[in-house]
């Protein structure tokens, strides 16, 4: 069966992509764990499989169904989130363009654009991308060729109007990139939005077990800035170039956590509320960051452009980075770790460990400074663990 728009999130989620095995009749999509395939004669590749970096029949599946949720032209998955930003780059700048990226991005995304392609002279500039008119004072007209936009971003919570900075980008010549991670297909529609291209890292709320790691970028079907009309067959010929491709087994792992993307984002936005209601109640606390407060600065845009709020809240400790430290090893059920979007429910200092690599920058983050991903545990579980662990060293 052809799923199409008209279809809903989670029909699209279990079904796009993903017709039962010709076959055989599986109706789960084979892990076709396979390098090389057999020609029909020289040329004659069945299917258009010939070789599993430049296609395979696992990826091909998860490609459809991603581009599906994300409401796209064309989907690519790669070995990592990264592995897919880098190709998005690589595709579509040239030495000498510039990039617009935000002041609180994932750390690894700034690193890649001030260790990697800087040197390789692609230049940035950083921008608050909640504030629209801060973005277009350092557009280049003319050179600037990206923006690069999270929302909400990592670990600060920050929103950025995706539609008013799609209207900017394009009327400086430039794309508009949004890294959807935080938010997933599930909560949030950039494309439709006026984006031109969607990544995410599928290791997150995609794969949803921990077990995984991956990427994805999604194109739109209509790019509107002139001379990357050609976008999606530039990022398709990158991908294969480049060679940084998921395997057939983290391809079907992260297709078994898309199935169940809708009902987990709705638990882990239940719980996120749930916790933020207990953080802005408890005195050690000095303030809750999470798009779901009216007081959040973008909180209007926010509700405009995202079904519900997501499962991460971040907060800042009143005593400092030694009490937020000493919260994050008291815990018991929620996990100390790095990573986000499983199940689990992780808990981790952002200064001292995933935004390390950012200390001494624009980007660095405050050292009293928790990060949370709230994962579908029983809620009030959750709340008495940190409870406890606030109450100790608050």
């Amino acid at each position: 069966m052809v799923m199409s728009e008209e279809h809903g999130f989670s029909t699209r989620a279990i079904h796009a992509g993903q017709e039962a095995d010709a076959s055989t009749g599986a109706v789960v999509t084979p892990i076709y764990q396979v390098s090389t395939y057999k020609q029909d004669g020289i040329g004659g590749f069945r299917g258009g499989y010939e070789y599993s970096r430049s296609a395979n029949p696992t990826r091909t599946a998860l490609e459809e169904c991603i581009a599906s949720l994300e409401g796209g032209s064309r989907g690519f998955a790669f070995a990592s989130g990264l592995a897919g930003q880098d190709t998005v780059a690589r595709a579509l700048l040239v030495p000498g363009d510039h990039v617009v990226v935000p002041n609180d991005a994932y750390g690894g995304t700034y690193r890649y654009f001030n260790k990697v392609a800087k040197p390789q002279g692609i230049e940035h500039s950083i921008a608050d991308m909640g504030d629209v008119e801060a973005v277009r004072a350092v557009v280049r007209p003319g050179q600037t060729k990206m923006v690069w936009v999270e929302t909400p971003t990592n670990p600060l919570l920050g929103i950025a109007d995706i539609a008013a900075l799609a209207t900017l980008a394009h009327e400086a010549g430039a794309l508009l990139v949004v890294d959807n991670t935080f938010a997933t297909s599930y909560l949030q529609s950039p494309l439709a939005l006026g984006a031109d291209i969607v990544t995410q890292s599928t290791t997150k709320y995609s794969g949803g077990h921990s077990d995984v790691v991956g990427g994805a970028v999604v194109t739109a079907r209509e790019i509107r800035v002139k001379g990357y009309e050609d976008a999606e067959d530039r990022i398709a010929f990158s991908q294969n170039s480049i060679g940084g491709v998921a395997g057939p087994f983290d391809s079907w792992l992260t297709l078994r956590g898309l199935k169940t993307l809708a009902i987990r984002m709705e638990r882990h936005c239940d719980n996120a509320e749930k916790v933020v209601e207990f953080l802005q109640g408890h005195d050690a606390v000095s303030h809750v960051l999470y798009p779901g407060l009216p007081t959040h600065h973008n909180h209007d845009v926010a509700a405009r452009q995202m079904k519900r709020f997501g499962g991460m809240v971040s907060f800042r400790m009143r005593r400092g980075e030694d009490a937020a430290v000493k919260a994050c090893a008291a815990v018991s059920l929620w996990t100390l770790g790095e990573s986000l979007g499983g199940v689990e429910s992780l808990i981790e200092h952002p200064g001292r460990m995933t935004h390390a690599s950012v200390a001494g920058t624009e980007l660095e983050v405050p050292s009293d400074l928790i990060r949370l991903s709230v994962g579908i545990e029983d809620a009030d579980d959750l709340i008495a663990d940190l409870r406890e662990a606030l109450d100790i060293h608050g």
